[in-house]
């Protein structure tokens, strides 16, 4: 695995429960085709792994 990860969000969360909401909030994805480079750990992934739906894991 390299150091960083970047995710994009594909998804809205309009209508998603409340721990997706707060998921999408600490990946810090505000608006549709954001995109953010992350470190990527096990917590980062654990956190992909939730909302799978609303994020894209682009490869770095």
């Amino acid at each position: 695995m390299s150091g960083t990860i970047r995710i994009r969000k594909i998804g809205s969360i309009i209508g998603r429960p409340e721990k997706h909401r707060k998921v999408m909030e600490s990946l810090g994805l505000r608006k549709m085709g954001q995109e953010r480079v992350l470190p990527d750990n096990p917590a980062v992934r654990g956190m992909i792994k939730k909302v799978p739906h609303l994020v894209q894991v682009l490869e770095e």
